[in-house]
């Protein structure tokens, strides 16, 4: 509520009855810094809109695309790396061999079969249920589940496939027993919430990993202002565009992988990186395709 101050509560002077202040003759409200702030990225927004706009039909389907494309690329690595995974499951882990067997098996049809159906957006909840369950699975498999890296990166990638769901979800009703009832809209607020806020963790892992330098610092700082406004939402649209360039920068630079020789040690960690990054940036693509939701700044702007 806006405060009355001075001679205002005696309506002295150049003051309106109800408490706001009158408007001098030749004065001028100067705009707050997050006013220009807005101002100043609202017209970036425009002009990133209107570039754009050639590809912003096929948006959704590049989003999703990207996000699966973490799993599409795990399971071939399975395929292609059978018997070492098998090595690993089996020596290091302590699974027993029919045990292993099943374990690959069941996560590669998991993660084609599931994929498909978030890239086609058939049954997509199921998909997306389907892949996190497969994040869960390799973490307690890989015994990964303790790595902060991998936890990190997991949750963000969580996040890109709760905003499937919320892209996914059409006006239905959701009753589930013994709570109250909740439409898809409701739903679908609840989880943009959420995955905006998971995808950001991905850049958390990302500040406190590798050696520091004035390159990184900035980089950091300007992710972290990004992060920022993407979960409470404030010009969400052009901090995830932001995040979205620094991440694909970043990405090209240090997860080359492609340069690596075949049996470079880091090859399959610098792939298994960029593929990551990839789903994030996906997820990224989506919120920028559908605005932060209801529980957002910019929505309550609207609304005041």
């Amino acid at each position: 509520m806006a405060q009355i101050r001075g001679t205002a509560g005696y309506h002295l002077g150049n003051q309106s009855p109800f408490g706001n202040a009158g408007r001098s003759d030749g004065t001028t409200n100067d705009p707050s810094p997050l006013d220009a702030l807005r101002e100043q990225t609202s017209k970036i927004e425009d002009w990133l809109d209107t570039l754009s706009e050639p590809v912003k039909p096929y948006l959704p389907a590049i989003g999703r695309f990207l996000i699966v494309v973490t799993f599409l690329e795990d399971a071939l690595r399975i395929i292609t790396q059978w018997k070492d995974q098998l090595t690993y499951l089996h020596d290091y882990r302590h699974i027993w061999n029919g045990f292993t067997h099943l374990f690959l098996i069941v996560n590669v049809i998991a993660m084609i079969v599931c994929s498909v159906m978030v890239i086609a957006r058939k049954h997509s909840d199921y998909g997306v249920a389907g892949l996190i369950g497969v994040v869960i699975l390799q973490g307690i498999g890989y015994g990964l589940v303790f790595d902060l890296n991998f936890f990190l990166r997991n949750l963000s990638v969580m996040g890109g496939l709760l905003m499937v769901l919320s892209d996914s979800w059409v006006r239905k009703k959701f009753a589930p027993a013994g709570l109250p009832q909740l439409d898809e809209k409701d739903r679908k607020m609840y989880f943009q919430l959420a995955g905006r806020v998971l995808l950001i963790f991905l850049f958390i892992g990302f500040v406190f990993r590798g050696d520091w330098s004035l390159w990184r610092i900035i980089v950091s700082l300007l992710g972290f202002v990004a992060c920022v406004m993407v979960v409470v939402g404030f010009k969400a649209k052009f901090s995830a565009i932001m995040l979205v360039v620094i991440l694909s920068i970043f990405n090209l630079v240090v997860n080359n992988f492609w340069t690596l020789h075949p049996h470079h040690p880091h090859k399959d960690f610098a792939k298994y990186d960029f593929f990551q990054i990839l789903s994030i940036v996906g997820g990224l693509l989506l919120l920028v395709n559908m605005g932060p939701g209801q529980f957002s700044v910019d929505e309550k702007k609207k609304v005041y």
